[in-house]
């Protein structure tokens, strides 16, 4: 406990995860079916232009029941938990050490928060992975350990890491921007009420309106990691996936699964960013 309240750090790393667990847990059925959305499966549904939220909803719970739409949890919360963690305690050391004291710019915020999750994206790469073949019903895996040998030992270091790309331009731009517009929008709010007892509405307000706003703008890159972590091998490179959603898609591809994505994204980073604020400020970091 000494470690813990000597290093804001620590702080912010804890209060990071302890809000990605709820928001990761209450949300993972929205990512599976964004996951799905994005790669429609010919067995499963009759054509891709049947692929809809609630086919996709109606299909898993009719194939797996309703614990389905909870399937790829265990990657999931191996990956958001300490990444969430992570993202809490690079941006808050990025804070302290870059704009103490004071609230950072637009152009500060964005960076910010682009570095911060650059540092937490790179570092669960293979589980992103894991997680997103869990997520697909393409793969079969028995548990995230067997999941990352297999990938290891069939696909080598570029299997464990394909992805990593649009992974980052997806990631970084999302972080950077939610950042920005979350701090902004918060300096229009009287500070008064953000010390009163609405001040977890407020922060969960902002929150979704700038994660609707992200969301929106990164929404291709997410296609586009989808794509080459289901299919290594068969996209080699971001621009091949990009021909390809292009060529079978057309521009409408690059927004497949949009939906389900912004609700989940935003409600889970609107949700993380309110319980990280009220958790920092009972803990003493801020």
């Amino acid at each position: 406990m000494d470690i813990v309240a000597s290093y804001p750090v620590v702080k912010a790393f804890l209060a990071g995860s302890f809000s990605g667990t709820f928001s990761t847990i209450l949300f993972q059925p929205l990512d599976l079916v964004k996951t799905r959305l994005q790669n429609p499966q010919p067995a499963i549904l009759k054509s891709a232009s049947d692929v809809r939220m609630i086919t996709i909803f109606a299909t898993v719970v009719q194939q797996d029941k309703i614990f389905g739409l909870w399937k790829g949890m265990t990657p999931s919360i191996t990956r958001c938990v300490p990444g969430v963690g992570l993202y809490f305690c690079s941006l808050d050391w990025l804070k302290s050490h870059y704009v103490p004291g004071r609230t950072p710019t637009p152009l500060e915020s964005i960076t910010l928060g682009a570095v911060a999750r650059c540092m937490s994206a790179g570092a669960l790469i293979p589980i992103t992975v894991v997680k997103t073949r869990y997520e697909s019903g393409v793969y079969q895996y028995e548990s995230v350990g067997s999941a990352l040998r297999h990938i290891y030992h069939t696909e080598g270091l570029k299997g464990m890491t394909c992805g990593l790309i649009p992974t980052l331009v997806r990631d970084a731009p999302y972080s950077g921007l939610y950042f920005m517009f979350y701090t902004q929008m918060k300096l229009l709010v009287p500070q008064k009420h953000l010390n009163s007892s609405f001040a977890a509405p407020i922060h969960f307000t902002c929150g979704i309106a700038a994660g609707i706003m992200a969301s929106v703008i990164t929404q291709p890159a997410d296609v586009l990691k989808t794509k080459m972590q289901l299919y290594p091998n068969k996209f080699h490179s971001l621009l091949s996936a990009i021909v390809h959603v292009h060529s079978k898609y057309g521009f409408a591809g690059y927004f497949k699964g949009m939906v389900p994505r912004m609700l989940r994204r935003t409600l889970v980073t609107a949700m993380a960013w309110t319980i990280y604020e009220q958790v920092t400020k009972n803990i003493g970091l801020k």
